[in-house]
Formats: structure tokens, sequence, C-alpha cells
């Protein structure tokens, strides 16, 4: 079976100081939840938001106390004041807006997935690296305090060896050819919108796997709308992805060791707690403080004070490898960008 992967250490260090001060390349609904986690996340201050549509950009910039904005992601990325950039605006964009940052020198935390495939992932890593500032993808599921807690329970060998791991989600759509999940325009498709978590999270208790079978089908468009990978191991532990756009998943996700099981609580990827139960003890309950995105961005800031040009939290190389199995899943189905 597989053995129990070590949680990450990180320092506890005091809050940054001064603040990083971060701007925001896009205005959409996750822009708004990113603006969120900056005025949340200890150490970090919202500096500006840029929109090619401008009213939009200034309309979120007021609601979260922020008084400057840009009608030009160039011109955001060319502000002084500006150390930080989140780039949020959607996948096909993701390499474009990231390279824009770093080649001004800022720091970058980009949305997930940070690009469409392993290829532009590794582009905008390796293009941090070599100008020398902080990347990370924002896979924030892996900040969490109630996932990292599991990864130290995990750890720690108190389930024992892990022989499954699975995780789903879903989203109930009616097919409409025009919205984002059916866009191959503009990046749709389950498992790059879902897929990602999923993977991730098998991928942060197993490791990259020694096979992998993908089961699904695809909507009118030919963007994948059910996705099933079956994750195995030289070991015998076996990991399992269930996305869809059409259905309705319960959001769980399950660790099973030799001697016990971690459930989490739907949705696994920002969940409220986790139960954790080991053979003849009874059940206990994880719950931890949860503030969103606040904490990948507490932990952006404490990187880039130390000079880290990763986080220990979301290397690298485990972002580009669950793009590798999200491109090799796309292949197996016939799932491909314009872009590519």
């Amino acid at each position: 079976m597989s053995l129990p992967p070590h949680a990450p250490v990180v320092p506890d260090t005091p809050t940054p100081t001064p603040p990083v001060r971060w701007g925001l390349l896009g205005a959409g609904h996750i822009a708004r939840r990113g603006a969120q986690g900056i005025v949340d996340a200890p150490g970090c201050e919202l500096a500006a938001v840029a929109a090619r549509d401008h009213g939009r950009a200034g309309t979120l910039a007021a609601d979260f106390g922020c008084d400057t904005t840009y009608a030009s992601y160039t011109q955001l990325c060319a502000d002084e004041r500006v150390e930080a950039v989140y780039v949020n605006t959607t996948h096909p964009w993701h390499l474009e807006h990231a390279l824009l940052a770093i080649e001004a020198g800022k720091h970058v935390l980009v949305e997930k997935p940070i690009a469409l495939n392993a290829a532009q992932a590794t582009q905008v890593f390796d293009a941090a690296r070599a100008a020398g500032v902080f990347a990370i993808e924002g896979m924030w599921t892996r900040t969490l305090p109630v996932i990292r807690e599991v990864e130290r329970v995990v750890g720690d060998g108190e389930i024992g060896d892990v022989v499954r791991v699975e995780a789903s989600l879903s989203l109930n759509l009616d097919y409409d050819e025009r919205h984002r999940l059916f866009d191959l325009d503009n990046g749709g498709g389950a498992l790059l919108d879902m897929g990602v978590y999923c993977c991730a999270f098998l991928w942060l208790f197993l490791g990259r796997p020694d096979t992998v079978h993908v089961m699904g089908s695809l909507a009118p468009t030919g963007a994948d709308q059910v996705a099933a990978l079956q994750w195995g191991y030289d070991s015998g532990a076996i990991g399992h992805a269930f996305v869809t756009s059409r259905g309705l998943a319960p959001g769980r996700a399950l660790i099973v060791g030799r001697r016990g099981y971690v459930e989490i609580d739907p949705k696994f990827h920002h969940p409220a707690g986790a139960t954790v139960v080991v053979d003849g003890a009874p059940p206990r309950r994880i719950q931890a403080p949860h503030q969103q995105f606040a904490h990948q961005f507490a932990e952006a800031a404490r990187c880039i004070r130390a000079g880290e040009l990763e986080s220990p939290l979301v290397p690298h190389a485990d972002t580009i490898g669950v793009m590798e199995i999200l491109d090799a899943a796309r292949s197996e189905l016939g799932v491909h960008y314009p872009q590519e």
C-alpha cells in the first residue's frame, strides 16, 4: 500500500511587514472573492484593480476600500506600488497575463488551473524563477487549516498506510453552448474547472500514479462534461476522481487507510471539517477556522517576505504533475483547446 505522506513543514512566522501590496488582473466573481481574501489575510493589502471594463474595476475596488484602478492590465503591472498580482482571468488567458506580471517583476498567484496545460504551467514557473519572483497556483484547498490538519493525521500514520483516496465534484448545468464550462474557446470542461481540485487532492495523499484509466463523455461542443479517472499504484493503492457538469455528486472526499479512514465534509475543496475514524476508537472531528481565499494569500505573503520562490504547501512540481494528468485525460477523451 502507499506509505502516508509527510505533511509539509511551514515556518510559524509573524505577520509579514510591511504588508504585500496586491493588484488584481480581472474584476469578475472570482476577483471579488480574491479581494475579500486579500483584505482578510494578515500581511496583505489590496493596492489596485484592473479590468478591461474600467467601470467594473472601479466598483470592485470601491467595495474593498481601494482607490487605484486601471483599464489596462499592462498599466497595473507597471505600477511600482504593486508587488504581487492575482491573475483571475479565464483559463486561456492565464499564461499571457502571468507572464505579463512576471516580466514586470511582480510575484504572481494564478487562479486554478494555472494554465491550459502542463507545458504552459512549466513556462509560468520557469519565467518566475528566472525573474526571481514568487509564483503559485491558486489551489487554495491545500492551504486550508482543515486540509493541513488532515495531512498531519494521515502523515503521522493514524489511519495506517493509504489504500484508497477518492474525490468528486459536480455542477448540475443545463446544456448551453455559450456557458463557460461548455465553451472550448474559453477553456471549458469539467476537468479543468473541477477535476483539477480532485486530482490535486489525490496527488496530495498518493503522489504521482503509475497508471491512469479514463472514462467520460463530451458535450456537443467537444468539452468534457463527465469524467472519471482511476489512478493505480504499484503498491496496490487506488485513487478515484469523478467530475461532471451535468449531474449532482456529493462533493465528498475519502482517504482510506489500513487502520481507519478520514472523510472530508462536502464540498471537500473548502470543507468545514473532517471526520477521523480509527479502528477501535470513537470518531473524532477535525474543525478549524476557514477564511476562504485568505489562507492562500497569507501563505503567498509569507513566502514573498521570506524570499522564497515557491510554497511548500503548493509546490511547482505538484501543480505541473496534476496538469500532466489532466492533459493525458483530455487527450484520451478527445478534448483539445484552440489555443493549444
